[in-house]
């Protein structure tokens, strides 16, 4: 068995050969006569952040165009859709949606016509890595709407091969995503513009009204939510982990976030935190905050706790430190959070990479073989500049 364990490892977010970056802005191909782009992009809270970095090349290649996303919504309520990300910002400006396993031939020409009434100019293809049949499939539907230039479509190869240095670790995905925009331009995922949330005062003001009750030196901020069963790394170990923390960081506060259906989870996860002698506030927000909202709250706390998931990639997109607790699921890097300061927990079991969403057989031993000791001394890594009187007991 081996254990990653990186606080600040910042060799994954090298980009890889294939695209030049640059600092600052970067190097932008800009078209001010392009009037309509279409975005096509599906996928939910996490896979909309890791998107930021190319959405907002996008928007600086067409600054006068409408930018309409074609996107899924969401079937399940912790699954936010991309507007619940995107609003407020300018980078989309409307959203189209796209029913995931459309079959019905007279649907989908509704939808080609009502694509084709908007008149793209330019049509950006921002999906996950699927199987190449389905790649040439969407190929031939984008081809339908009249467009006169498609971006990203790969034209050679298999898109499922992704960018790994010798030890098996992924670039991350945003890196994957601008380089299918490379005739766009180049951008950095170091320039912490290109992650900028666009938040306007009210989403600003909501979040410090929530955390009033956090009072101390600072606070905490932890999700437990993920959509994926094989990511979830149990309530006993969160619960032992949040009580030790709550001993070493007398009277800081803890702040729960997530869905309305995860209160009572996060409620139990934070008992050992409440019984704990010192301890400081604990806030429950799950169902309080809209997903900006909760992001605007996680850039007031000293880091952020939580599985692989929508909150994580939120934390690390203003750039608040995040303590990532990852499954084998994937292979290492690709969904790592992109932020300054982070502390990943992963261990490669001889099954990594299964891409299981739900783990019986093996039950799941790579995140459940993270013991709480590992986690305390992630965390002691990543907060050592900042908390000078930390304490190093272990769990």
């Amino acid at each position: 068995m081996r254990r990653l364990l990186e606080p600040e490892r910042k060799v994954d977010l090298v980009p890889w050969s294939g695209m030049s970056v640059t600092g600052g802005q970067g190097n932008v191909h800009v078209d001010p006569r392009v009037k309509r782009v279409l975005i096509y992009r599906l996928g939910s809270l996490g896979d909309t952040l890791v998107a930021l970095p190319s959405l907002h090349l996008i928007a600086r290649a067409f600054p006068n165009a409408e930018r309409r996303m074609l996107t899924n919504f969401p079937v399940a309520s912790r699954a936010a859709a991309s507007a619940a990300v995107l609003e407020n910002s300018g980078l989309v400006h409307s959203y189209e949606p796209y029913p995931v396993g459309l079959r019905s031939p007279f649907k989908l020409l509704q939808l080609i016509l009502k694509l084709r009434w908007f008149r793209p100019d330019v049509i950006v293809y921002l999906k996950a890595t699927p199987e190449l049949s389905r790649v040439e499939r969407d190929s031939r539907f984008l081809r339908t709407l009249g467009a006169s230039r498609i971006i990203g479509i790969p034209e050679t190869g298999d898109p499922r091969t992704l960018h790994e240095d010798a030890e098996g670790v992924r670039e991350p995905e945003a890196q994957r995503l601008l380089r299918s925009l490379t005739t766009l331009g180049t951008a950095s995922l170091f320039d912490r513009s290109h992650w900028d949330l666009c938040f306007n005062g009210a989403e600003i003001a909501k979040a410090k009204a929530v955390l009033a009750p956090l009072q101390g030196p600072g606070f905490f901020a932890v999700s437990l939510g993920t959509k994926v069963q094989s990511n979830e790394w149990g309530l006993r170990n969160w619960q032992n982990f949040l009580g030790v923390v709550a001993a070493q960081y007398p009277g800081w506060g803890l702040m729960l976030a997530g869905a309305q259906e995860e209160r009572a989870l996060c409620d139990e996860a934070a008992s050992q935190w409440r019984s704990t002698a010192g301890a400081g506030p604990v806030l429950n927000t799950c169902g309080m905050l809209r997903p900006r909202e909760s992001a605007a709250a996680f850039q007031q706390a000293a880091a952020f706790f939580g599985h692989d998931s929508g909150p994580m990639h939120l934390a690390a997109a203003v750039n608040t430190r995040v303590l990532g607790i990852f499954s084998a699921r994937n292979k290492p890097g690709g969904w790592f959070p992109v932020c300054s300061r982070r502390a990943v927990v992963y261990h490669r079991v001889d099954c990594w990479g299964c891409e299981l969403d739900t783990c019986v057989e093996q039950r799941k031993k790579c995140i459940f073989s993270i013991t709480v000791q590992e986690a305390l001394q992630a965390l002691h890594s990543l907060m050592q500049d900042s908390i000078p009187n930390a304490g190093s007991e272990a769990a």
